[in-house]
């Protein structure tokens, strides 16, 4: 029981509490009713809008005039909210499921990619008035049409649908007996779908009929579903109220004047615009592996230099050398690239760093590249007989000069054919980083299968331009080991 001492050292704290939260209540009203989300935008006059490039006809690219642009009525969308506001519209490409961790980190002031207000969306973001209602239809091989009519005739079967999406819930819930496959990409579903695979793909009507009217071997199942109905919105961050009301003005405006009718007929004819597969699709190609050179380049330069001190911390006799890079390398070891790469991607920007995703995934590569580059110099260093160390310092040298000299240069040599197979590995590797919207080989690849309605063609292009990177890389390493012989 309390004693009326302990009641009363209660009742004071707890009146100090509430006076408290008295004088705050006010500051945090004032807060909430001053929302600047808005005036921030007008501020740094650009609209910073994130989406996914390979859902056409919302977004997708396309050569127009010589040049590689975004387009799609979500596009047009974004451009007359911007205009509204007087500022210039960004857009920001990533995948799907990266989106809304982006809007939540800052990346990003909105989400204008075909996404829809979801129980579990509308915990951690905020959405606009809906600017379109489609329904949910389901693609099938033309060979299926007769055996899948109905909900009930997708038991046992697989279907596919985007990740994180509508059409993947929708899928789960309502094709019950089915096994859902969730994958990022539409044109991955597709190829699946064409391979036998997964028998079905989950889309919204527009995607949908995209898609089947550019493959004879496709269709559209007259299955329906029975909460197929959607309405597609504009995603922002938690209480942004001023920025909302700005959205939902131009939003009312479209519908007004009846606008989107313009930019889906505006968006069809681009997308159904047809010229040489080359011609039109060779400079995504080109671009993509200079971007996947590059980034390939300053992982392995950076990851070797960084490398290399580890190596050499981890060889120290102090342990307040040893433990720090002991912990890093077996931590980068024991986690996905994947993963390191959203850290340096979201991480930084909780500390105020507002890295682009071309400087992220050259940072997250090279950090990655470090810790196994450490691991093959130390091995390398290990490996040199210590007789070698003893018979420099009997000639004078010192600890640092018998480690330049004599010991590192008969390392590297001793680990060039386990750096060479580093290197080709980051190449490979760099593929990764196209989730948080780098435009390397693989996310070009991705752009040319949304694009082209060709999903398996793209797939041989790249790999055949990965054989060259790699293969051309070990042959240079084979001339240089060779001379690395001759010198013996």
């Amino acid at each position: 029981m309390l004693t009326v001492k302990h009641s009363k050292k209660l009742a004071i704290i707890s009146f100090i509490v509430i006076f408290i939260f008295s004088l705050c209540m006010p500051f945090l009203s004032a807060k909430a009713a001053s929302d600047d989300s808005l005036q921030q935008i007008k501020d740094k006059k650009q609209l910073v809008v994130g989406l996914s490039a390979d859902y056409p006809p919302y977004e997708f690219h396309q050569t127009v005039k010589g040049k590689d642009e975004i387009v799609g009525f979500d596009i047009s969308i974004a451009q007359k909210i911007a205009d509204d506001m007087g500022v210039k519209l960004s857009i920001k490409e990533m995948g799907f499921d990266s989106l809304l961790g982006a809007l939540k980190t800052g990346k990003i002031d909105l989400i204008i990619s075909g996404m829809s207000p979801t129980p579990e969306r509308l915990k951690e973001v905020d959405f606009s008035d809906p600017y379109m209602a489609v329904e949910q239809e389901i693609v099938i091989r033309k060979t299926d049409k007769d055996k899948l009519k109905s909900t009930n005739d997708f038991s046992g079967t697989k279907v596919g649908a985007q990740k994180q999406t509508t059409q993947e819930e929708l899928a789960q819930k309502e094709l019950t007996g089915s096994t859902v496959t969730s994958l990022q990409k539409v044109p991955d579903l597709i190829l699946n779908l064409k391979n036998n695979k997964i028998d079905a793909v989950v889309l919204e009507g527009p995607v949908a009929e995209a898609y089947a009217s550019q493959d004879d071997t496709l269709t559209i199942s007259d299955a329906k579903f029975i909460n197929g109905g959607k309405e597609t919105s504009v995603a922002m961050e938690k209480g942004a109220t001023t920025l909302k009301d700005q959205v939902n003005h131009s939003i009312k405006e479209i519908k007004d004047k009846k606008l989107l009718k313009d930019y889906q007929k505006e968006a069809n004819e681009l997308m159904f615009q047809k010229s040489n597969f080359f011609s039109q699709y060779g400079s995504y190609f080109l671009k993509g592996t200079l971007y996947t050179i590059v980034l390939a380049a300053i992982g392995v330069f950076c990851g070797a230099i960084f490398g290399a001190l580890l190596a050499l911390m981890k060889l120290a006799k102090t342990r307040w050398l040893r433990w720090p890079a002991t912990w890093y390398i077996e931590f980068v070891r024991g986690t996905p690239l994947l993963v390191q790469i959203f850290i340096v991607f979201f991480g930084t920007q909780v500390f105020g760093l507002n890295l682009s995703a071309f400087i992220s995934g050259c940072i997250a590569l090279s950090l990655n590249s470090a810790a196994y580059v450490a691991e093959i110099i130390r091995a390398g260093i290990t490996a040199v007989n210590k007789g070698q160390t003893e018979a420099a310092r009997s000639l004078g040298m010192t600890q640092n000069q018998a480690m330049r000299f004599i010991i590192l240069p008969q390392a590297i040599k001793n680990i060039l054919p386990a750096l060479g197979n580093e290197f080709v590995t980051v190449i490979k590797e760099s593929s990764i980083v196209s989730v948080i919207g780098v435009g390397e080989l693989m996310f070009m690849t991705g752009v040319v299968q949304g694009t082209s309605f060709k999903p398996f063609v793209p797939l041989i292009i790249t790999s055949l331009i990965y054989f060259v990177l790699t293969f051309s890389l070990s042959r240079l390493l084979g001339i240089a080991e060779r001379r690395f012989k001759t010198s013996d």
